[in-house]
């Protein structure tokens, strides 16, 4: 498998980690909404944390979307992933273009400015389970580690990172969510920060040829690092033509009626994966006989 997640724990159980790489999910990503260098970033970093945060959960049809709203002009991310690794996403403004930030880099947080974070966990309750955080930087690593104090109160450090080519395709792309477990010792967590204070960021650990294995090597190596799994993690869109007949179907006789009597086919687009569909007007009659 060439993306893929690791699951694994340290010190004990008193740390969890995750790491992934991820250059083919977000390169499909880019490939598929045509997003500038920033939105790939900002999408690719988004799709990254979702891939690992989904692996976190228990159940085989769970579900996590992440939404991102904001006042820049990237206007807004979403992402969905379940527990086997697939994700999927986009972008609300993904030609947006910016200037460099000041450190040189891809400006994230200036594309999506101040607004709010969503986490939505669907594990099959009556109501979905939603947090939501300010956003702190924008440029999702550090707003994901706030959520997670705040919402989960889960002591977290993520590293997220999207490299790109000077052709503008993908040339890294991974991240790492590493957890403290309740009852962690503090020497532990003492020790952890002094780590994390000493790595280079993710996407300069990917291009040394760190593996996720190897990341989680490097961060928690001196703690007893036990690797517990692999999970491939890929860009999966489930909709499909049928799908899209029943959404059709959901509005009712009166707005297919209007379509039908415009005398032109419809196409309808995924925004997930930027699919389209086309539906004939002898289709739309067919639905028309569907629909109450």
């Amino acid at each position: 498998m060439t993306d893929y997640i690791v699951r694994a724990t340290a010190a004990g159980g008193q740390i969890r980690g995750f790491a992934s790489t991820t250059r083919e999910v977000v390169e499909y990503a880019r490939e598929a909404h045509n997003t500038s260098p920033v939105a790939t970033a900002a999408l690719g970093r988004l799709l990254t944390a979702a891939g690992m945060m989904g692996v976190m959960m228990k159940g085989d049809k769970d579900l996590l979307t992440i939404k991102i709203q904001g006042d820049g002009p990237i206007g807004g991310l979403t992402v969905t992933a379940d527990a086997r690794g697939d994700v999927k996403g986009y972008v609300f403004n993904p030609g947006v273009m910016l200037p460099p930030n000041a450190k040189g880099k891809l400006d994230v947080g200036g594309a999506l400015g101040v607004g709010v974070l969503s986490v939505i966990q669907d594990v099959g309750l009556k109501e979905p389970y939603v947090g939501q955080t300010i956003l702190v930087t924008g440029e999702i690593a550090e707003d994901l580690t706030y959520y997670y104090a705040t919402s989960q109160q889960t002591p977290s450090s993520v590293g997220l990172g999207v490299l790109m080519n000077k052709d503008n395709t993908v040339r890294q792309a991974g991240g790492f969510i590493l957890q403290m477990m309740p009852g962690a010792e503090e020497s532990v967590i003492s020790r952890l920060e002094t780590k994390l204070g000493e790595i280079s960021s993710v996407t300069s650990m990917l291009e040394e040829g760190l593996t996720p294995e190897g990341i989680l090597e490097r961060l928690l190596g001196e703690f007893d690092l036990e690797i517990m799994d692999r999970i491939p993690t890929r860009f999966v869109c489930n909709c499909t033509k049928d799908r899209v007949e029943k959404a059709i179907i959901s509005i009712g006789k009166k707005d297919i009626q209007e379509m039908i009597d415009d005398g032109k086919p419809i196409e309808v687009n995924c925004h997930f994966c930027n699919k389209n569909y086309t539906f004939t007007v002898d289709e739309l009659k067919e639905l028309l006989a569907k629909a109450r």
